[in-house]
């Protein structure tokens, strides 16, 4: 059903159109005899034809078309003017104006719907087309959305594969995510920088994967040589994942070289200090510490939340960046949420 807007200050004139635009069929006439009227009805609704008429009070047609097409969506609408025999001037202006097509009074029966017609039918093309283009653009969406979650399970799983060869757990990778996005919230950060760092931080430990077993899974204390090659898991993770073409993938070589530097310089592999840490390393640091305190290990018990956060505070400025330490302590409430949502299960011992 198309909606024909019909703007005339003669009633003759309105009930003469209102019956042409009714014998066009699947037509619903909306009739206004004064166009600031009309202009504000246009304001709430988006008509398939208007058909104005030029001598009117208050505002003629040429006003009205000006007016009509500065409304936002209004430049694509077929606009009718109705002019008499003798305006010629006017018809030219109202078409340099925005008017698609003009009548002469009086109107033909004829060519009124001849003209009428093929403007519907031009209204007609532009909604076919603008539903396709919508149609597109939620598709491309819809598999956009899909690859970037097949892309988060594949980088899900490849955190995963790193921490089958380390005593640690599936759950941790998903705390230390989440607490890195509550830092991420507390130090206000875009939506969309939270959104990568909540994806990206689980790849923080993938370099373990080139790491010797005899090495990663000693129950002992390390030997100075054998903690130098633990450490170059922080190098390996980034080589792994630093000429990726995704987004997620490139943020996480930058965590995984850098979520053992120390905000003091005395960290590892860089020795980076302060801002010359990448901030999203420096989020990363405080998260995974603080879930590595707080979990229970075959090697080790959980801290207390309230030893974990002292542990914390006291690292502020030395380990720890002082404002993502204090992001994630005003966000406690979500840190909350998120250890009873991602429990370890039970931890055999070693």
């Amino acid at each position: 059903m198309h909606s024909v807007l019909i703007v005339d200050d003669s009633d003759i004139n309105l009930t003469l159109i209102k019956a042409l635009v009714l014998k066009l069929g699947e037509c619903s006439p909306v009739l206004f005899d004064k166009p600031l009227d009309a202009l504000e009805w246009c304001r709430g609704n988006v008509p398939d034809l208007v058909i104005v008429d030029y001598m009117m009070p208050d505002m003629d047609g040429l006003r009205f078309i000006a007016a009509f097409r500065a409304l936002h969506g209004r430049n694509e609408i077929p606009v009718l003017m109705i002019t008499a025999n003798d305006q010629k001037d006017v018809r030219y202006e109202a078409l340099l104006g925005g008017a698609n097509d003009f009548l002469t009074k009086p109107i033909d029966r004829v060519e009124f719907s001849a003209r009428a017609r093929n403007m519907l039918s031009l209204r007609t093309g532009q909604k076919f087309l603008a539903d396709r283009a919508e149609h597109l653009s939620a598709l491309v969406d819809e598999r956009t959305a899909e690859i970037r979650e097949r892309e988060k399970e594949l980088i899900f799983r490849i955190s995963r594969a790193a921490e089958f060869r380390d005593p640690e757990t599936g759950p941790h990778i998903q705390r230390m995510a989440h607490y890195s996005r509550i830092i991420a919230g507390g130090l206000d950060l875009p939506p969309e920088t939270q959104q990568l760092i909540l994806e990206a931080a689980p790849m923080h430990d993938v370099g373990k994967i080139g790491i010797p077993d005899y090495i990663l899974l000693k129950p002992g204390r390390l030997t100075p040589e054998e903690m130098e090659v633990m450490k170059g898991h922080a190098r390996l993770g980034h080589e792994l994942l630093k000429d990726s073409r995704s987004e997620i993938m490139r943020a996480g070589a930058l965590v995984a070289i850098s979520h053992h530097e120390k905000y003091d310089g005395s960290g590892y592999p860089n020795g980076l200090k302060g801002g010359q840490i990448p901030l999203f390393g420096r989020i990363v640091a405080v998260a995974d510490v603080f879930d590595a305190l707080t979990s229970e290990r075959p090697y080790k018990r959980a801290w207390s939340l309230d030893d974990a956060c002292r542990y914390l505070e006291d690292g502020r400025g030395k380990h720890f960046d002082p404002l993502c330490v204090e992001s994630l302590l005003a966000g406690w409430e979500q840190v909350l949420e998120i250890r009873q949502r991602f429990r370890d299960e039970e931890v055999p011992p070693l």
